[in-house]
């Protein structure tokens, strides 16, 4: 019998690579990149965190904070394993990367991995949190109410926001990435749905899901403009200090959102999902066949999907339906998930990632 306490957690989430999908299950996580030559590579590893197996990273709302430093790491480390595979052949080892090599000890890959992702959170600051608080400041002489302020500073946030996924989503070389993206999400909805993974069922779940990272995102920008609107500091440097230190809070409590979103089917947890859902529109594109098969064996990797069906749904999948001819007599039997399994694009939070 299927379960009736809400939503299923499947507990996998991922990302979109280059010409591919990374899948993570707990301490394990797989990537799956189709290659020039068609063939799919897959390497599954366990990724340990700065903090793994800490009692911090299990606290509710500090451990958001965590996760999110190890998504950044994670998701640059695979992206970059990813891009290896359509790097010219004959490229050579730079001065940089010398250098690097020379000071890190032959570590030059982690270091230089290291100083991006420190990079990007310095450009995110600058952007998303400096730039909308010089913004406000220029309006200061003729609104004098701080929570008036404070929500104009919030919503320059939002619109610089929205700009820049629109600007990334309007790039064409991104295209196949958002495909990939959405192949991720299809995988997991089709899980969590009740539904076996096959290509044709994740074909037909939503590229929409609750738990993604852009609904997260969105989350931080609108909770920043709740919190910010209840500081009262006068001194304008010391504001903009209290904003920066304040991060890892936002970034805890939108965490706790979303990790309540994919466990969650209420009412209330749909409704406030719905923004993120519709930012996706944006991030996410229809993947083609040949997308899902990448991402089914990413999470085929490091999933045990079957068993899951078993335990969260009550059923054993019969070798049967694996097969694409016997999807048409399968539809037409008792559905053992949950009414609307099938799931469409506009159903989808009706849900969905990290």
């Amino acid at each position: 019998m299927s379960k009736k306490n809400g939503g299923h957690y499947s507990g996998i989430g991922g990302q979109a690579v280059l010409e591919g999908v990374m899948m993570k299950n707990k301490d394990e996580y797989a990537v799956s990149v189709r290659k020039p030559d068609g063939n799919i590579e897959v390497k599954k590893e366990k990724y340990t965190g700065a903090l793994s197996g800490s009692r911090l990273t299990k606290l509710p709302f500090i451990r958001g904070v965590f996760n999110f430093i190890d998504s950044l790491v994670l998701g640059m480390q695979t992206l970059t394993y990813s891009a290896s595979f359509y790097e010219e052949e004959d490229a050579q080892e730079t001065k940089t990367d010398k250098v690097l090599d020379k000071v890190s000890k032959g570590n030059g890959e982690k270091l230089l991995m290291g100083l991006t992702v420190a990079f990007s959170i310095v450009l995110a600051v600058a952007i998303f949190i400096a730039l909308p608080y010089g913004i406000s400041l220029l309006f200061h002489s003729y609104i004098r109410n701080a929570s008036l302020l404070a929500i104009l500073e919030g919503i320059v946030r939002l619109a610089i926001f929205l700009a820049y996924v629109a600007l990334i989503a309007s790039m064409k070389d991104i295209r196949r990435v958002y495909q990939y993206h959405g192949a991720e999400h299809k995988c997991i909805n089709c899980l969590e749905k009740g539904r076996p993974l096959t290509v044709k069922d994740a074909m037909r779940s939503s590229r929409l899901h609750k738990r993604c990272g852009t609904s997260f995102l969105l989350f931080v920008m609108l909770i920043s403009i709740i919190l910010f609107m209840f500081i009262r500091v006068e001194n304008p440097a010391l504001r903009l200090v209290v904003r920066i230190l304040l991060i890892p809070v936002i970034a805890g409590i939108s965490y706790e959102i979303i990790r309540l979103a994919g466990r969650s089917d209420n009412l209330f947890i749909n409704l406030i999902s719905k923004p993120g859902m519709w930012l996706q529109k944006l991030t996410t594109r229809e993947p083609d066949e040949s997308m899902v098969e990448v991402a089914i064996a990413s999470v085929e990797a490091v999933f045990d999907w079957k068993a899951y069906l078993k335990e969260e749904f009550g059923y054993e999948v019969d070798d049967s339906w694996l097969e694409d001819d016997g999807q048409e007599e399968r539809d037409q039997e008792e559905n053992p998930a949950e009414p609307g399994a099938a799931g469409t694009e506009a159903e989808a939070g009706e849900p969905v990632l990290q």
